[in-house]
């Protein structure tokens, strides 16, 4: 079995920036016009960003050439001077804003669309993995769900940075390089040689600050799945009086996240500031030479081609001042990227389906030799043999850990067995379409998901095309449609607003509602109280008659109703047979049922009822 913890990862793990431009790629390819747009925007606005080296060379010349004049200064050329200067300088200035307004803006959708589109990649690949992905080490729901959000974020923002950072820079620099190599040659080769230096100095950080930047985000997975099992176990952790214990636990990892971050830090400025003192060494460098040239006399070399040459160097340097911060995020979207593609590139976990369907579904199943073994390493079932068979209830006996539960799962296809057989109506379960055979399985846990959103949605989520009425019917079924009516906004109110028995009920109707020919019911009375509980046994024992029907119950009312028990110990069966023979075997169902009684006081309470 793959998960997104060995293979996957590591494939993504090779590759490189381009790599990481290359997978991104098919997701902008669909705005291929906004990019096209951008581009030709990009291109403009960086041709403006050479206007004020070209400006500043002319006027300085202009103005040198003035003060030097033989008839002497005049103030009225030098007023026509400024205000061309200004003219151009002004009006380069409000196009150069309104491009770069298009330029952004334009960038920002390519940005945004994509981080959709990432999003719903993500998630329907989630949606297609089975139970094993989540039950797998490192696919917590916390740390799944920082995995996917940095990996959109960090994603979105390569797109960002590539596309609105990067290629006006990169653009404008090519371009200021371009012109000083026009104007002399060697002024160009220093502006160059500068470049490959803050290059080298920046690869170096990125390696050493790629280890750094791996634990930095373990950190933040753990540190999102504590908080996430916080909220989730607030209720034991104050009944126990545990919050100091708590807090302590969360302090250790924020204490060790800062540490981490701080250490990043440390070994970013260090890399940042000398590259800063590349910079200005090439600054220097550019001075020194164009002065001397001029000082000289060289060919075309003017005073006005000293403030030319520096900034030009300055639009060179730009993209080499920014550069850190941007390989930096890069280098982030590398490691979040790893998580991210690892669950778009896992193939081991998707959920695989065949082709058979058929207009009725009977419910015989078969298992035999069955063997089960969890992706956390819990052997759950052992060489297991047993028959369902189709019109019948069958319950499932056993303690805590026998392997109930996961029979279930199994027959419902949320994982596959390691070895062994097992079919459905004669077929091979593996071969069943599997969204045909949940559509024909109705399936109530002890403890159901309730889902954000109206009572009504959450009922209707057992057959969405269901009417009102049949809705309605549905919540009389599971006793639940008197307490719903009462509410003030009646079925559109928050289902997440009900008590634990109360969302239970609609767990119960959502499975009426559904109606389908096979029913698997784990615990389903179990948060419910007394009368509730017989009224939700007299609807499913109306519910259950022609259908197959399996119960994991501790409940001996719902057991000794069975048409056939297995008993099951370790993962293998121990004892089947109906209840009374089951019984009479003695035994371990014996020694559960005997137990069951006296947890309930039997003899007292038949000695009440007498």
């Amino acid at each position: 079995m793959t998960t997104i913890n060995n293979s996957s990862t590591h494939k993504s793990s090779k590759f490189g920036i381009v790599g990481l431009l290359r997978r991104l790629l098919p997701f902008v390819l669909p705005y291929r016009w906004l990019l096209v747009v951008t581009l030709v925007l990009t291109f403009a606005g960086s041709l403006m960003a050479q206007v004020n080296a070209v400006v500043l060379d002319r006027a300085v010349d202009a103005i040198n050439a003035m003060l030097h004049r033989e008839d002497g200064f005049d103030w009225g050329d030098a007023a026509k001077l400024l205000a061309i200067v200004s003219a151009v300088l002004l009006g380069k200035e409000l196009l150069a804003a309104v491009v770069t307004f298009g330029q952004r803006i334009f960038g920002e959708k390519i940005r945004i669309n994509v981080s959709r589109d990432l999003s719903l990649k993500v998630v329907d690949r989630i949606l297609q993995f089975r139970m094993a992905f989540f039950s797998a080490d490192g696919n917590e729901p916390g740390k799944l769900q920082t995995r996917i959000d940095r990996g959109v974020m960090s994603l979105s923002n390569t797109v960002k940075n590539f596309f609105i950072d990067i290629l006006p820079l990169f653009t404008s620099a090519v371009m200021a390089l371009v012109l000083m190599f026009a104007a002399n040659v060697y002024v160009g080769l220093v502006a160059l040689a500068v470049i490959p230096v803050y290059f080298v100095i920046t690869a170096r950080q990125g390696v050493r600050m790629k280890g750094w930047r791996r634990r930095v985000f373990g950190t933040h997975q753990a540190l999102n799945h504590g908080i996430m099992n916080i909220l989730e176990s607030i209720t034991v952790i104050k009944s126990f009086n545990r919050e100091q214990a708590e807090a302590d636990k969360q302090a250790k990892l924020q204490n060790d996240s800062t540490a981490q971050q701080m250490q990043t830090r440390r070994i970013s400025f260090l890399f940042e500031g000398l590259k800063t003192f590349v910079e200005q060494i090439g600054t220097v460098l550019i001075i020194i030479l164009t002065a001397y040239l001029v000082l000289i006399d060289y060919p075309g070399m003017t005073i006005g081609k000293i403030m030319y040459h520096v900034l030009l160097f300055s639009n060179v340097s730009a993209p080499i001042r920014q550069l850190h911060r941007i390989y930096d995020d890069l280098n982030d979207a590398l490691v979040y990227a790893e998580g991210f593609f690892g669950i778009l590139d896992n193939e081991g976990d998707v959920e695989t389906s065949g082709q058979h369907k058929t207009e009725q579904v009977h419910g015989d199943f078969e298992l035999r030799n069955v063997e089960f073994t969890y992706p956390g390493g819990t052997h759950a079932i052992r060489d297991l043999t047993m028959q369902i068979p189709a019109g019948k209830t069958t319950a499932l006996v056993g303690l805590s850990g026998a392997g109930k539960s996961t029979i279930v799962n199994l027959l419902d296809k949320f994982y596959s067995p390691d070895s062994g057989h097992i079919a459905l109506d004669g077929v091979p379960l593996e071969e069943w379409d599997t969204e045909h055979l949940r559509d024909n399985i109705g399936l109530v846990l002890q403890k159901n998901h309730i889902f954000s959103g109206s009572i009504d949605e959450n009922i209707r989520y057992g057959n969405p095309s269901a009417t009102t009425e049949q809705v309605r019917e549905a919540a009389r079924q599971a006793y639940i449609y008197d307490q719903i009516m009462q509410l003030p906004d009646g079925f559109e109110s928050n289902a997440l607003q009900l008590s634990g028995g109360q969302q239970q009920r609609i767990a119960i109707a959502r499975m009426f509602l559904k109606n389908p020919p096979i029913i698997f019911l784990d615990e389903p009375t179990a948060s419910l109280d007394a009368i509730a509980t017989e009224q939700i046994k007299a609807s499913i024992d109306a519910i259950k008659q022609g259908r197959t029907v399996i119960v994991i119950s501790h409940n001996i009312g719902q057991i000794i109703d069975s048409d056939y028990i297995y008993v099951l110990d370790t993962g293998h069966v121990a004892q089947h047979g109906t209840p009374k023979d089951v019984y009479r075997q003695g035994g371990l169902y014996k020694e559960i049922f005997d137990a069951s009684a006296r947890s309930m006081n039997a003899d007292k309470i038949a000695n009440t009822m007498a």
